[in-house]
């Protein structure tokens, strides 16, 4: 799977959207703040319809679908125009549906054994979540050191504290939160620019 978007994406914000119409004001502060990239959760009874529409309006954002947990949860996200599928653990129904429609697909992991088993499925990157509960930077560092061919996407406990030290690790693609995501949408802005501005000191 192609996960290099994260290249260019070091900061993969988790948004939680309870109504359709917060899609748009919410994802345009994101990207005036400099961020161009969303994962709306799949948590809420919209997200197909706010995926459909973030990935229809803001054509200079790219829109993916997270705390995806089965096959159609993953077929509706990707028809609505997700570009990337996230999840809080392994799903093989959501890998079949990412392999058929050849989206990067980032599989939740926390022990050697479920990483060792989304190698054996091919993936290469992969959320480490709740990072900040199951060791951080530490817990990657070691795990790393034993899967030289992973990177993660640590998310849960990452904030504007800490994001500069997840993202100075070799084995961090990039990183997820929803810190950026609180108060208005000036506030928004604000936070998304505050948080490029630490990662790019």
């Amino acid at each position: 799977m192609d996960y290099s978007f994260l290249q260019n994406h070091k900061i993969v914000p988790v948004v939680v959207l309870n109504k359709v119409e917060d899609t748009l004001p919410t994802l345009q502060a994101m990207s005036k703040g400099g961020i161009k990239v969303a994962e709306i959760t799949f948590r809420t009874a919209c997200a197909a319809e706010a995926i459909r529409l973030a990935s229809e309006k803001c054509t200079d954002m790219l829109i993916g679908a997270g705390t995806v947990i089965n096959a159609a949860q993953c077929r509706a996200a990707v028809d609505a125009g997700a570009k990337f599928i996230v999840s809080p653990g392994f799903d093989q129904g959501v890998f079949d549906v990412c392999t058929e429609k050849d989206v990067p697909y980032l599989a939740g992991v926390v022990t050697p054994t479920e990483i060792m088993n989304a190698i054996a499925h091919g993936l290469t990157v992969l959320k480490f979540f709740p990072a900040g509960v199951f060791g951080g930077v530490k817990a990657m560092k070691a795990m790393a050191s034993a899967f030289p061919g992973i990177k993660f996407l640590p998310t849960g406990g990452v904030d504007e504290s800490n994001v500069k030290e997840f993202l100075s690790q070799k084995f961090v693609a990039a990183v997820g939160g929803s810190w950026i995501l609180k108060g208005s949408y000036d506030e928004i802005e604000a936070a998304c620019r505050k948080a490029l501005q630490i990662i790019n000191e």
